[in-house]
């Protein structure tokens, strides 16, 4: 049965975990290198190295993606995971040297848990010691640790979330994704149902931040970003691979809304690891319905971290 993106070949995951901090990084590791590509469409992003995945560059292959924790400040992790990367002889070859290159892409969590104590490139090294092909670890780990939804009241009335894995298969075809879910806004089910969502300061029920959002005024809604990693066993390349992005995106807006507000830095990076002949559009939709179900699975999958309640524990104390 497909899980996520280690369900193809040559793909390990790697998570490490600071549950006091409320903190954490994600590493999707390709060793042996793999096609790259990226699309940011929320408007307070936080990257690294995105730039070389842009069609046209000379170096195609990546040999990780990041995703972490702790802002702009996480960034530091991406460090540990070149270090990891080269001392294994993997990177980009430059004389005697091998150049790891590692995109990253960061979420906001420092308003979970001690806000002081944030990824580093200690952690970024852990969590490449930790990868393997294994189940993908999911709910309130990783870069997920710190990731909470539906902020409009504000961290403390909001649904902790985390990340999500899931994976469609169509015959010998996998599209896999994996979702860190730190959104603004709520997620709703497949049948378009709210099933995580701002929690109403007097009665504790879920309500619909598209709604709420006309009556409240404020300067803005820190905190967010949602944060994806696309795999496919399909061989495209990064022109292709670009548009499997922006497909993967709708994924995202079919299970998150609001969504790519000014206030989310939200990021899909795409990866080919494989020799198989598809059509870009058939990957593009499965990578959509993949995000899609990853991101419904971040916020069953999580756990109360910091006070802030799961969907989980909010059902048991109904």
């Amino acid at each position: 049965m497909v899980s996520g993106l280690t369900d193809i070949e040559g793909i390990k995951v790697g998570v490490a975990t600071d549950l006091e901090a409320a903190t954490g990084s994600t590493v999707v590791l390709v060793e042996d290198g793999a096609r790259a590509a990226v699309e940011v469409r929320g408007s307070a992003s936080g990257t690294r190295e995105t730039d070389l995945l842009r069609p046209g560059q000379l170096v195609e292959e990546v040999q990780a993606i990041l995703l972490t924790g702790g802002s702009a400040f996480g960034l530091d992790a991406a460090g540990g995971v070149v270090r990891y990367l080269e001392e294994k002889g993997c990177g980009f070859p430059a004389g005697q040297f091998h150049i790891p290159l590692v995109p990253a892409a960061v979420l906001f969590d420092l308003f979970v848990g001690d806000g002081r104590v944030r990824p580093d490139a200690a952690m970024g090294y852990q969590a490449c010691v930790n990868a393997d092909y294994g189940p993908i670890k999911e709910g309130s780990v990783g870069a997920g640790t710190g990731a909470t939804v539906g902020k409009i009241y504000g961290s403390p009335l909001a649904v902790k979330s985390g990340q999500g894995s899931a994976a469609v298969q169509h015959g010998k075809l996998i599209v896999a994704a994996l979702v860190a879910v730190n959104a603004f806004g709520d997620v709703y089910n497949r049948a378009g149902e709210l099933i995580a969502g701002p929690r109403n300061p007097e009665t504790g029920i879920m309500e619909s931040t598209a709604e709420l959002l006309p009556k409240i005024t404020a300067g803005g809604f820190s905190g967010n970003t949602t944060l994806g990693v696309v795999a496919t066993n399909a061989s495209l390349n990064c022109t292709a691979l670009h548009k499997v992005c922006h497909l993967a995106h709708d994924g995202m807006a079919h299970s998150i809304w609001p969504v790519h507000t000014m206030w989310d830095g939200d990021t899909i990076f795409a990866l080919s690891k494989g020799d198989l002949n598809a059509d870009v559009n058939l990957v593009g939709i499965m990578a959509a319905e993949a995000v899609s179900k990853a991101i419904v699975r971040a916020v069953t999958e999580a756990e109360t971290v910091a006070g802030i309640p799961s969907l989980n524990d909010l059902k048991k104390n109904k």
